[in-house]
């Protein structure tokens, strides 16, 4: 299967969300890696279901602003992306790469904490060494007006994932209006016990954009 955009599905909490998105032609999965995470995936937990996994790059989400701490967890979980929360920890985390695999990362941004202004100018010169900017929401934002025409300028500096504002119903509109979108962040969830998932949403928007 292909999408008609690149696609993250974050906070992966299990095999049956993971095998589901990775037959859909999601393009990452990111598994939270922080043990005060409700979305918390033990290592061993995590290494059964990578070992399922095919064709899928490997997200290790993190919130921790201490670079020691990263440095365990990347030794751990060994991800092909690193999602982490602060900017100013890139530029350090990008001299970690010493193998002939080279981390790639993603910038988390909660645009509800931001102005706009704040969030243009991270988008043009704050986000030095992300490879994509998310762009995520712990409060409410309109995508309908200042951050939808933000994101609708065609020159940001970087590759910008969407994961706000997001339904079956405007997912095409959204991403031709958004010139500066590279693609779409959704979440994953707790499974109720092995194997018994509905996916609810994140079927209907991923099915929305399946090529035909």
């Amino acid at each position: 299967m292909a999408l008609k955009t690149l696609v993250k599905i974050s906070n992966v909490t299990n095999l049956s969300d993971a095998r589901y998105c990775a037959g859909m032609g999601v393009d990452m999965l990111g598994f939270s890696m922080d043990a005060d995470s409700p979305d918390y995936v033990q290592p061993a937990k995590f290494a059964e279901i990578r070992g399922w996994l095919a064709g899928v790059q490997i997200v290790g989400e993190t919130r921790s602003t201490d670079p020691e701490i990263i440095e365990q967890l990347l030794e751990t979980y060994r991800p092909d992306l690193l999602q982490v929360d602060e900017a100013a920890l890139l530029p350090y985390l990008s001299t970690l790469n010493k193998s002939d695999k080279e981390l790639r990362f993603i910038l988390r941004v909660d645009v509800a904490q931001l102005t706009l202004d704040q969030l243009d100018t991270l988008l043009q010169t704050g986000a030095a060494n992300a490879d994509y900017v998310l762009l995520e929401s712990n409060g409410s934002v309109n995508m309908e007006d200042e951050l939808k025409t933000l994101l609708q300028r065609p020159a940001t500096r970087y590759s910008i994932l969407l994961g706000t504002g997001i339904s079956a119903e405007n997912v095409h509109g959204l991403l031709a209006e958004l010139s500066s979108v590279r693609g779409i962040a959704l979440s994953g969830g707790i499974e109720e016990q092995p194997g018994n998932k509905e996916f609810g949403e994140l079927m209907d928007i991923l099915e929305a954009i399946e090529e035909e």
